[in-house]
């Protein structure tokens, strides 16, 4: 894709800002700290080599971590990740429906890949495929896809006429966050297929995924897509390399196609890949160390709440302890059904109620903001 045409796209989603030769993707969804914060790195001093003209557009990311920062991408980066899609799962042009924001790189991307393969990009809100409301879609050679992220999926799947509709796409697409066995299992069982995909705004979307024959078969392992290579360092942590990797996070400069990025994997026999869940997410207490995402895993495959995440807060007699934060409400299953299957120091020590419920437009949980309101409530606690 032409570096004009690409502009042209970018501009057109609204969340597009000019500063010189780069354009910065915003989220409409900052709040007035977080926009303060933009406006003083936008006016940091760009640190590409003089001539250097790659790496214009900075798209958004970290935002759940806290602070504002930008991916910077190009129309190479963003065509490697183009390409290898394609080659992975076999589509010649790409037929998006699309319900993520624009300023998201899931949103994004379903943009740049119609517009690059010659396909259709058909925005679709959100809130009105929740509701039941789902459009009619043209036949399509190569058929269409979409992008979802879990909690999403989970919603959909309580309607049979959405699952209906789901299963006559070709591939959807499910990243964003962990998925758990029980979501897994039962999109698997309604025949929908499905691709469980492992990627990041820094290599622009996708770089692991599954088939969907695969996954319709019951393997899970990732597998990474051509342009992408995955290694693991002496801890564990992942290491994405390839042409879609990033040019560094303004207003730093790096051109060596690689990223470490904060999560821990491991290789199954046969090349395929396990996500075991972001390194931060480990919890020690007591001395034992307690992962936060089988925690989770645990809460949503026993349907307690629609969504819930773990965190590990300061303890002073533990060092950390285990907190299972939820939306307001009383669980519609007993949580320590749900949890049985865990030693007893995983199982969460304190629960914690939360109205409303922090999501970025994404849908994907703000765990920096639960984090806040859980040292509030300690504080409070402690004031006692």
């Amino acid at each position: 894709m032409e570096r004009a045409r690409l502009r042209g796209l970018v501009e057109a989603t609204g969340c597009a800002r000019a500063a010189g030769e780069m354009r910065f993707v915003l989220d409409p969804g900052w709040g007035p700290e977080a926009r303060r914060e933009a406006e003083a790195r936008l006016a940091l001093p760009d640190t590409r080599p003089p001539g250097e003209a790659r790496g214009w557009l900075a798209l958004p990311t970290g935002g759940s971590g806290g602070g504002v920062k930008w991916a910077r991408h190009d129309e190479a980066t963003l065509a490697a990740a183009v390409a290898g899609l394609r080659a992975h799962f076999g589509l010649g042009a790409i037929h998006a429906v699309d319900v993520l924001p624009a300023h998201h790189v899931s949103g994004l991307m379903a943009r740049v890949r119609a517009e690059m393969t010659g396909g259709t990009h058909l925005p679709w809100a959100w809130k009105r495929l929740e509701a039941g409301e789902f459009p009619p879609l043209p036949e399509r050679a190569d058929g269409w896809v979409l992008s979802l992220v879990p909690t999403q999926l989970q919603r959909l799947l309580r309607q049979p006429a959405l699952v209906a509709w789901l299963r006559g796409l070709r591939v959807i697409f499910l990243g964003g966050g962990p998925a758990w066995p029980d979501l897994l299992g039962r999109a698997r069982d309604e025949g929908l297929r499905l691709a469980p995909s492992y990627g990041m705004t820094e290599t622009a979307a996708m770089v692991a995924a599954v088939r969907p024959e695969d996954f319709l078969a019951g393997r899970e392992e990732l597998q990474p897509l051509p342009h992408a290579q995955l290694a693991v360092d002496g801890e564990g942590r992942l290491g994405v390399a390839g042409a879609s990797v990033c040019r560094g996070l303004w207003p730093e400069w790096r051109d060596d196609g690689r990223w470490s990025t904060d999560d821990r994997a491991e290789t199954r026999p046969g090349g395929g890949w396990v996500i075991l869940g972001r390194a931060d997410q480990v919890i020690i207490t007591g001395g034992r160390k307690v992962d936060a995402a089988r925690v989770e895993a645990a809460l949503r495959g026993g349907a307690t709440w629609d969504e819930v995440a773990v965190l590990g807060l300061p303890d002073s007699e533990w060092g950390e302890v285990v907190v299972a934060f939820h939306p307001a409400g009383a669980p519609r299953t007993d949580p320590a059904a749900a949890l049985a299957g865990l030693s007893t120091w995983e199982r969460p020590r304190r629960w914690v109620a939360v109205d409303p419920w922090p999501r970025n437009a994404a849908g994907k949980v703000d765990r920096a903001a639960l984090r806040r309101y859980g040292a509030t409530l300690a504080a409070r606690r402690a004031g006692d």
